[in-house]
């Protein structure tokens, strides 16, 4: 599983996958503009990989709607359940559905902006 950085900003992230029937959250790759970084080596051993990322510079993001465990500093998290109660933050990754493939490379392009527009 690898990402590359399509942007021009530094971006940190996170990645949650089930490892032995329990859910894994690891983290953070600091990967440089116009850079790939391998998250996880070899060959898949999931279909779904799920991903959150931080641009440092721009400060948006990337992210979705499963609910995993993360914190500020380096980390490696079992379990993606009561976050908060076990003093970690609570993070909405996005989805990755690799199908039956044995490698996949996912590709952050710019983040939609928070907070601009309106109605």
């Amino acid at each position: 599983m690898r990402l590359c950085n399509k942007t021009e900003s530094q971006v940190g992230v996170a990645i949650g996958y089930k490892s032995d029937n329990e859910w894994v959250t690891e983290g953070w790759w600091n990967i440089s503009p116009s850079a790939c970084e391998t998250l996880v080596p070899g060959t898949l051993v999931s279909r779904y990989y799920y991903i959150y990322a931080v641009d440092y510079d721009q400060f948006g993001e990337w992210g979705g709607r499963a609910f995993m465990c993360t914190r500020e500093k380096e980390f490696t998290i079992r379990g993606i359940e009561d976050c908060v109660a076990r003093g970690y933050e609570r993070t909405g990754f996005f989805e990755i559905d690799t199908g039956e493939q044995s490698s996949w490379t996912v590709q952050l392009t710019e983040p939609v902006q928070q907070g601009t527009g309106g109605r």
